[in-house]
Order: C-alpha cells, then structure tokens, then sequence
C-alpha cells in the first residue's frame, strides 16, 4: 500500500486473529433461505453490536469494539477487533485483536500508527479499567503497561508525550468505603458512629442515574486532574489542581501546551452547568481561563497549524449550539472575537474536528430522523453534507491525510456496521457483516416515511412498519411508539421493539412530533412550558395519517407506548383521550411536583415549566397525568427499574396504585438492578423479558381480547 510502512507485517497477535476470523466467519453475510418470520425477543441474544471507531493515521488499518451477549451468563462481553485496509478498501475480513477472554474497549492509535492503546480490567482486582498498549507492527507481542500512564492516553503531535486525565492519589480515608456517606457540613449528630450505616445528605446532587451507589458528598469525590509523561514512559507531572474536573485534553500543534475544558461552578448547586476552555503549559505554568462568554464552551479543537481553535458554544439550556473559531497568539491566548460558523444553519451540531488542510471544520448532526456528517468552511460561507442516505452514522474516524474515513452505520432494518468511504463521502463500502448471519432468515419490514400536518400547521414526520406477512384488506391493530427526551428523536437506525411488534401482527407508527431534534431550534423548543398538551395534537394526528394512509389499520384496536417522556406521554394521552385500547408506560412519569423532588433532572424540568414546583404550581398540576387519571381506561403495563434515578420508581407506582384503584387492568413490573436505560444498557436477561412483556401485553388485549375494551369506571 503506498506509503505503508514495510514493517507493517502481521505479528502473531494479528496471525492469530486473522485465522479466528476466518473460523467466526464473521465478515460474510449468512446462509440465504427464505424468510419464514420476524423479530423475536430472544433474538437480542444473537444481536452484536459495533462501535467506538479508530482509523489508523495512515489508514492501513481499522480498530473498532465488538460487543456480544453471553446470555448465559446474563452479561455483555467486548473486545477490539481490526480489518485491514488497501488504498481504502478492506483486505480480507475483520479480525479479534485482543484476548477474547478479557474485556477491552476504547482504542486510540499512537500518532505514528504503530501502537494502539485500550481501556481494560486484565490484572485488575476491582475490575477497575487500566490502560493498555499493544504494538501493531512488528515484532508485536503482548499487551502491556507505560509506566506513569493511568488514563486514555492523548498523545502529543509528535508522539513524545503523553496526557490523561485522573484523580489524583489520596491518603486513604478512615470512613473507607464509607467517605463522603456523612456531608461534612451536616448539623445533626449520632450517637454511635460504629452503629449508623446510613447517609446524612446536604447536596443536591447525591444521586445520578446509572450511578452503582448514591454519591458521596462532592467534597469526598477527587477530582480529574491532567497528567502528562513522556511517551516511553516515566514519572507522571500533574499540570492541574483545580477544584473542578478537567475534560477533554488536547494539544497544540506544537505539542508546547494543553486544551482542556472545566466547570468552575460545578459544585454550584444554585446554577446552570457551564463550562470554559482552559490553557495550561506542558512543562510549566497555571492554567488560565481562554473564554468568558456565559454558557457553555465545550469540545475545543486545535487547527493543523495550531493558529485557531474551534469549539461549541451554547449561552444556555434551550440556546442554540454554533461553532466558533477564534485564533490563537503564540502563547496560546485567544486573539478576537469568535466567528461563529453555524450562525444560520438551524441545526445542532456535535464536537467539531479540522480537515487537515484546516480550510474546514467537520461535525456530526442529526437531520430529520437521519444522523450525518456535515463540513463548515473556516470562514462560514458553505455548510456541505459529507454523507448522505436515510441512515445514522456515528464514531467517524479519519486518517492524517484525510483521504479515507471509517464509521458506523445503522439504518431501519440493520443493526450498526462499520463502513469506510473517501474523505469527500463519495465511496462508502461496508466493512462488518456480524449480524448477517442471525438477520437473513428474518423478515425485517422497513421503515415507510410518512408525514403530515400537526396542531398550527406545522408539518410532522414519522415512520410507519408493517406486520410482517401482511395481506392487505385484513384488519391490523397499531401501536403508536413515542420517544423520550422530551428533545431526543427517533430516526433511521434499528428498533428491535418495533419489528417485534411488526412480527406479532402490528402496525407500528413512530414519530417526531414538535419537541424532537433535527428538525431546527424553535421546533425542538416549541413545546416549552407546555409539556404533553403541544406534542399530544401532533401524534394524534399521525395516528390519523396513519389510518389515512393504511385502511386496513383498526381504528378500536390502537395501543400506545413508550419510554421515560415517552411513557409520560403514553399517560397522558390514556388520560386525555379515549383513542387508546391498550397502553404500555416505562420509566414513565405520573406527578412533575413528585418527579422534581426525586429526580436528578431539576433543571430540565424547571426550563420546562418556567420554574420549580412552587412558583408554577398550577402548571406542573395541569400537566401531570395524575391529576387526569380518572379519564384512563386503557389497560396499561408499567414497567420501572428499581435503581432509576431520572425518573424513580414512586412514579410508577403511583400510576399503578391510581390504576388499580379504578378499576382499570394494570400490571407493575418492577426490574431489579436496573436504571433508566434499562431498554438499553439493561442485563440482558431483564432487557429480554420487557420485551417479550411488551409484546404479549398488546397482543393479549389488542388482539387475543379484542372487543372487551373497557368501559370507564
């Protein structure tokens, strides 16, 4: 491959993944034969999942994570795999790079793409992740350690240094395991410590979803420092003492200084997270503060002649997102006002990244139900879309030259692969075929756009799946699926649950109604201050459109569902209306006033209701679906997870305590272990088993007891 390294020659780590290729024959498509039925929940156990990105600087080779379900061991399992690359096509197929019995995840190419560093717990008694290096061209050999490294390695430019970020080591605490259980400011007492193994709490932010515990008092917590030592290893010099967490390190061109990102007022409980670019020498000097707009400046990137940076820049939750660019003095000081390049591009950009001539600045976005990759010219003049299709693509990754790029790509009826193109989007070629295998006997129904006009005139997109096997001129039943946020978005990527629901016989609509993104700011920031009673008009008429669209849908047998602010929705809309025979709520909201009080979301939901609690009090009362439940008659499911802290469990037992006391069929499953991604990152054996609930709950009352609907109690 011109301008390959000669030594690149597969070591017997490569050898010996290459031929594991070959026996997982996981690069072809599986065996054709008919399709003989769809999606199942059981299914989830075969699906393989394929990420976090890294092109090789010279392109020669692509590392990417692979995540498998072991299911009988009710648990995920990821490694690092590779696939070579000539002149930006893949040579052979994929292969595991890393020991299959250990987890690995997080590969990050050294600048001269001869060694590649990874996140794993090998040799860890916690099953705390270490980082790890493996060189990739010869002699190869085992994974081993750098000394002083103890994070994602940032390597310099040119190679010779490395910076991570860390807490700090800390004399052992006599509370152990227990520091930061009692917030130090508290004013009550005990009288036997030995004996009190609860919390005594005085933050605000004591909880966070996902979180394995309650957390500590902030006080206890270290914070992320930046460190950086020499590339082969040595001492490590920690560069900050701030009292906030360092994100994001990057490094000049020149490898002289440091870029990284922090919120002076994150233990500032009384305002809004903000955060700033800092500087900070390699060898010597405070770090200063590069930004004072109010807001947030976050993702800052260096341009190849380390001349300008660019950066994202928010004044405040329901702000726009732009991207700015401002030069940079020799000393690393900002010179000027930023420009801001997005300025009239309605859409919400993500981190920004320099081409390498850096005449542009590249970003993802999403853009109605599809996920891109956008270019910006450095002056502002020209937004261009790179990659185009009815898809989402995710974790790109370039080469130094800028000729090739790697990425993910999910689409309606397949799960992410990764894929290659030229650095102008002008070749795409697959790479992986994991889930071929399992997804070719299947019939996957696709994704039919449908769009219409919503309360106000305002036009409204969404999807439509099919049952598998329909005979048209047959009476179908419909699920209506609504997603969360409320400002997240549905799209162009794979849904399991709605072709198993397709498999069960269903319709399935899915839509963006006004609060979703990709559709412009004041689209995704119209339902402020009117939470449910806004988007409620606009599903209703995609339930209208759909029925318009498709006869043979039965407009009796309509069941409603969806997750977190979808399934506040799903309350809603059974408490307001009387168009649903069936509803499945999860991770659902009941009463604002109780949510505020229990999540960890207050300022989400003060920015929607235009305060706390006691300053809308009517608000939050008009709009939660309590104060309407006696209009419900739909039979609902509610599925909760026991350890959600964003929208926690009272919720839904309220929901399914009011239920039952009226009289209206209702069922509580309640998840141990889970939070609120419990559809998502759930164990999979629970992840599974709501599945298969959902879909035997619409069937038993959409199908099985259809004509029984209930009459209001």
């Amino acid at each position: 491959m011109p301008g390959r390294p000669a030594a690149r020659t597969p070591t017997p780590v490569l050898r010996l993944a290459i031929l594991c290729a070959i026996l997982c024959a996981s690069g072809a498509p599986g065996p054709a034969g008919a399709q003989t039925r769809g999606l199942l929940p059981a299914d989830y156990y075969a699906e393989v999942g394929v990420g976090e990105v890294a092109i090789s600087p010279d392109g020669g080779l692509v590392a990417f994570t692979v995540t498998t379900v072991i299911e009988a061991e009710n648990r995920r399992h990821r490694e690092i795999w590779m696939q070579e690359l000539r002149n930006g096509r893949p040579e052979g197929g994929p292969f595991r790079f890393t020991d299959p019995t250990r987890e690995a995840s997080g590969p990050r190419w050294s600048p001269d793409g001869r060694i590649l560093s990874f996140q794993s717990p090998r040799d860890a008694a916690d099953g705390a992740d270490a980082t790890w290096f493996a060189r990739v061209t010869f002699p190869g050999g085992e994974a081993y350690r750098i000394d002083g490294v103890a994070g994602a390695p940032v390597w310099s430019p040119d190679g010779a240094w490395i910076a991570y970020t860390a807490a700090p080591d800390r004399e052992p605490d006599a509370a152990g395991e227990r520091a930061g259980w009692i917030a130090p400011d508290a004013i009550t007492r005990t009288l036997d410590p030995n004996r009190f193994d609860g919390r005594v709490v005085t933050s605000m932010r004591y909880k966070r979803d996902g979180a394995p515990a309650l957390l500590p008092h902030p006080s206890a917590r270290p914070r992320q420092q930046l460190f950086v030592t020499p590339a082969g290893g040595g001492e490590p010099v920690q560069r900050t003492d701030t009292g906030f967490d360092v994100r994001g390190p990057v490094w000049s061109a020149d490898g002289e200084r440091l870029y990284f990102t922090g919120d002076e007022g994150e233990d500032d409980e009384s305002t809004e997270p903000a955060s700033d670019i800092f500087v900070v020498g390699r060898d010597a000097g405070e770090p200063r503060k590069l930004t004072t707009d109010p807001g947030r400046e976050t993702a800052p990137a260096i341009s190849p002649d380390g001349r300008r940076l660019a950066f994202l820049h928010a004044r405040g939750r329901g702000e726009p997102t732009d991207i700015r660019v401002v030069d940079i003095d020799a000393d690393g000081t900002l010179r000027g006002i930023p420009r801001n390049l997005t300025r009239d591009w309605d859409m919400r950009p993500e981190a920004p990244t320099w081409t390498p001539r850096g005449d542009a600045v590249r970003f993802l976005a999403g853009i109605r139900g599809n996920r891109h990759l956008f270019e910006v010219t450095e002056t502002g003049d020209l937004i261009r879309q790179v990659t185009i299709g009815d898809r989402q693509i995710g974790s790109v990754s370039t080469t130094r030259d800028g000729l090739v790029m790697a990425y993910t790509v999910t689409s309606p009826t397949a799960p992410a692969e990764v894929f290659v193109n030229n650095g102008d989007g002008s070749r795409q070629r697959r790479v992986t075929a994991f889930n071929d295998a399992w997804l070719t006997p299947l019939s996957l129904q696709p994704a039919e756009p449908l769009r219409w006009t919503g309360d106000g005139g305002v036009e409204v997109e969404g999807w439509l799946v099919k049952p598998v096997g329909y005979d048209p001129g047959r009476s179908y039943p419909m699920v209506l699926k609504i997603h969360g946020g409320p400002h997240g978005a549905y799209g162009n990527t794979f849904f399991r649950t709605f072709h198993i629901l397709s498999n069960a016989g269903f319709f399935v609509l899915y839509a963006n109604p006004r609060g979703s993104t990709g559709y412009g700011h004041d689209f995704t920031y119209a339902i402020t201050g009117g939470w449910g009673e806004i988007e409620a008009g606009d599903l209703l008429a995609g339930v209208d459109a759909a029925l318009a669209a498709y006869p043979d849908i039965d407009r009796t047998r309509i069941g409603v569902s969806g997750g977190s602010y979808g399934g506040f929705m799903t309350n809603w809309l059974t408490a307001t209306t009387d168009r649903f025979a069936a509803a499945v709520t999860s991770r659902s909201i009941a009463d604002w006033t109780s949510l505020y009080g229990s999540s960890d979301a207050q300022a989400l939901l003060e920015f929607g209701f235009g305060g706390a609690p006691w300053e809308e009090r009517g608000r939050y009362r008009r709009l939660s679906p309590i104060a309407h439940v006696e209009r419900v008659r739909a039979p609902t499911l509610i599925i909760h997870g026991e350890n959600d802290y964003r929208t926690p469990i009272g919720d839904g037992e309220k929901w399914f305590m009011a239920l039952k006391k009226r009289g209206v069929p209702t069922e509580l499953v309640r998840y141990p272990r889970s939070s609120h991604g419990l559809s998502r990152t759930g164990e999979p054996w629970l992840l599974v088993d709501r599945l298969e609930r959902i879909r035997s709950w619409f069937t038993y009352w959409l199908v099985e007891q259809a004509g029984t609907r209930q009459s209001a109690p």
